[in-house]
């Protein structure tokens, strides 16, 4: 075999400054992420369920962006607009939390920034799947949502590192926050190109339900509801860490260990997915699920909470990316964008119904029961996965 044989061809450009553009972006509203669920439920006083309802109403809100901006970038075949309209609004969010003066303008603040990554999300995902040839999708996603999750690292450690500079000074962080957000912003609106190799094949903006998907997506968008009940917010990680006897002022240190496995395991996952079936990776993510939300829903002492953390972020590095790679190989290339924001829109109403379940069960029966009822819904999401054809989950 000869040397050229062995060598695999690079990624593109653009997932690189899309992975880079991530990056910045998770860095700046991870900080805000890290320090809410302190400041909604000790410093505002509201009970979790409200906690659960602002994440699961601020996740759905931007998985039902990415159903209207999928259709919109398949019928104009731009991604870039869209993109960077996204990344605008994110940016342009960023001031309002350090402006906030109560809980309804942080509400409106998630909104506008869940609005951003909304519409950003399918058309982003669809500019990987069109650039990226099939055998080379899983790295390319696992790059991604590997550089994505370096900055949401990296953001507990620096809203840890601010409060104390700043002498807990939660405004003067969100304030530190805004930078990255807006540099994310300019990297993708000056270095960003938009492809020329989509098809010329316009899709009409009437919408049809989601008769016109193909099969093999109609099956995964069924999964990816039953997965999305079956995870909740990682808030509620963060809620779990502070039950367990973790400071409030480092309570996002629960959220770096949870990145942390994430990264790890994200790019390797990827690169796995174009060398066997995905949707054995798929299960064996779903297991690992399974597996945190039982340790989290028996552990009390601080090393069995950090044990059910890892799991969490290693079941998040061999799902998310996954799922991704497997409607970019499902899909046709003239809904490409559209199949994405379909399997994100179910996703989110799942997302809504899943943080505000956890957190009406959190008041109601505490922090066990909520987790075992999350072991039992991710059991029956592999399960699904079971069932899908064989041929519709390998890689193109």
């Amino acid at each position: 075999m000869s040397k050229a044989t062995l060598v695999r061809p690079a990624l593109p450009r653009n997932v690189w400054i899309l992975g880079f553009v991530s990056l910045l972006m998770d860095l700046s509203s991870e900080i805000y992420h890290a320090l809410l669920p302190a400041f909604l439920t000790i410093t505002l006083g509201l009970p979790v369920a409200a906690m659960g309802a602002l994440d699961g109403m601020a996740e759905a809100t931007a998985n039902i962006a990415k159903l209207g901006s999928g259709a919109l970038s398949d019928r104009t075949q731009k991604r870039k607009p869209w993109i960077l309209l996204g990344y605008g609004m994110a940016a342009l969010s960023k001031p309002l939390f350090p402006l906030a003066t109560g809980a309804i303008p942080v509400l409106g603040a998630r909104f506008v920034d869940r609005i951003g990554k909304g519409i950003r999300g399918a058309p982003r995902d669809a500019m990987i799947a069109d650039e990226t040839p099939p055998e080379l999708r899983g790295r390319a996603f696992g790059l991604r949502q590997s550089m994505d999750t370096v900055g949401a690292f990296l953001a507990p450690l620096a809203a840890i590192g601010l409060m104390i500079w700043f002498r807990n000074d939660i405004r003067a962080v969100f304030w530190v926050a805004v930078i990255p957000a807006f540099l994310s912003f300019f990297f993708a609106w000056t270095m960003l190109r938009e492809g020329s190799d989509k098809t010329d094949t316009k899709v009409k903006m009437k919408w049809a339900g989601f008769r016109l998907l193909d099969p093999g997506v109609k099956q995964l968008i069924g999964v990816g509801f039953l997965f999305g009940l079956a995870r909740f917010s990682e808030s509620f990680l963060i809620l779990k860490g502070i039950d367990a006897g973790i400071a409030p002022s480092w309570s996002p240190i629960v959220l770096a260990l949870f990145n942390l496995a994430y990264l790890l395991l994200a790019y390797p996952a990827g690169i796995f997915s174009d060398r066997m079936n995905p949707r054995t990776i798929l299960l064996v993510g779903i297991g690992l699920l399974v597996g945190a939300d039982l340790v989290l829903a028996k552990g009390e002492a601080l090393w069995t909470v950090g044990l059910g953390v890892v799991l969490w972020g290693a079941h998040m590095a061999l799902t998310q990316g996954i799922f991704s790679r497997m409607i970019a190989d499902a899909a046709g290339a003239e809904r490409r964008a559209t199949s994405f924001g379909a399997f994100f829109f179910v996703s989110g109403i799942a997302a809504l119904l899943s943080s505000l379940g956890a957190g009406l069960i959190w008041d109601r029966d505490g922090p066990a029961t909520t987790f075992m009822a999350g072991a039992v819904l991710a059991a029956v999401a592999g399960a699904m996965v079971l069932l899908l054809p064989k041929a519709d989950s390998a890689a193109a």
